[in-house]
């Protein structure tokens, strides 16, 4: 099946300012019950799936604006005005299936991506795949080629946030679509 063309909507997440309040506990002898949660990705061949969703974490606004990039790798930094806070920051991440050596495009639905919560929104930009070298994503197609020779494969995204000064704290979240046209 040539020039099959698969198109994922993800979410990205990024969570603004928040305390929470860690209240003192009692021991006592008491027991719990947790429940735990196992998921899998199942891929088909010339489809793929998101395996992680974009976070760009907790941050501190201030009343400069600033930046959030998350690199593909994970790895989160700042510019400008912005304090950062935690570390549950995660680059997006897809998994799919071809043949080895096909041609791959990979592009954005839309140059413009904005994230909404009880303030102004953000917009995030300079999606960045994590190729070698890695490229920035756009509506315009980017070629790949699937070097696994059992035609898995998997790449992560990251993206640049840019928080206005004095962004009003609360959670902010959008969409965005990723397509990949199998060649």
């Amino acid at each position: 099946m040539r020039g099959a063309k698969y198109r994922y909507i993800a979410r990205l997440l990024a969570l603004g300012a928040s305390v929470t309040a860690l209240w003192p506990t009692v021991a006592s002898a008491q027991s719990a019950v947790e429940q735990g949660e196992a998921q899998v990705g199942v891929v088909t061949p010339l489809s793929f799936i998101q395996t992680e969703e974009l976070n760009f974490g907790k941050i501190f606004a201030s009343n400069a604006a600033g930046t959030v990039v998350v690199a593909p790798n994970g790895t989160r930094t700042r510019t400008g005005g912005v304090t950062l806070f935690g570390n549950d920051q995660q680059a997006a991440e897809f998994a799919g299936m071809g043949t080895f050596n096909q041609r791959v495009q990979i592009s954005l639905g839309s140059n413009s991506i904005f994230l909404y919560g009880p303030g102004t929104r953000m917009r995030a930009r300079a999606f960045t795949i994590g190729s070698t070298p890695t490229a920035v994503l756009t509506t315009t197609p980017q070629v790949f080629r699937i070097a696994g020779p059992t035609g898995g494969f998997r790449f992560p995204v990251g993206a640049t946030l840019d928080v206005n000064a004095n962004q009003a704290p609360g959670t902010y979240s959008g969409i965005w679509t990723i397509t990949l046209n199998y060649q």
